[in-house]
C-alpha cells in the first residue's frame, strides 16, 4: 500500500465545528484590526507578505508532510499541490457567478501569475538540488 494512501486523520463532527468557529473568530478579529494605512504600507514594501504567503502555502504543507513521515517525493508533491491553487478555476467562477467583477478578476489573474512564478522557481530549485534516481 502506498504510504500516502495509508495516512489518515479523523475528526469528529464536534471537533470540526469547534475548529471552524475558532478560525472564523480569528479571521474576523484580524479583519477588524486592518486599516487603509496597513494596505498602503504593504503596497510600499510587500516582501513580508510574499514571504508569509510562500510560507503558508508551500513551506507549511511540506513540513506537515515531513512530520507525517512521507517520502521526499510526496513532501514535494503536497507542497506543490496545496501551494499552487487553480487560478483558472477562480477566473471561471468569477466570470460565471460574479459577472466578471473587475477587482476580483484582477486579483485572481495576479494570483495566477504568482503561482506560475513561485511554482517554476520551486521546481527549478528542486531540480537542481535533489539527486535524480537512476533508472535501469
Amino acid at each position: 500500500m502506498n504510504e500516502l494512501d495509508s495516512a489518515q486523520i479523523h475528526f469528529s463532527t464536534g471537533s470540526l465545528w469547534i475548529l471552524n468557529a475558532a478560525l472564523a473568530i480569528v479571521m474576523f478579529g484580524v479583519a477588524l484590526g486592518i486599516s487603509i494605512d496597513d494596505f498602503k504600507r504593504v503596497l510600499k514594501d510587500p516582501k513580508l507578505i510574499v514571504l508569509g504567503v510562500f510560507s503558508q502555502f508551500i513551506i507549511l504543507p511540506f513540513l506537515i508532510a515531513k512530520l507525517f513521515g512521507l517520502s521526499f517525493e510526496n513532501q514535494k508533491t503536497l507542497a506543490i499541490e496545496t501551494g499552487i491553487q487553480n487560478s483558472g478555476l477562480g477566473l471561471l467562477l468569477i466570470f460565471t457567478f460574479f459577472n466578471g467583477l473587475g477587482s476580483m478578476a484582477i486579483m485572481a489573474a495576479f494570483w495566477g501569475i504568482w503561482h506560475i512564478i513561485s511554482g517554476l522557481l520551486l521546481a527549478l530549485y528542486w531540480s537542481k538540488s535533489t539527486k535524480k534516481p537512476v533508472r535501469c
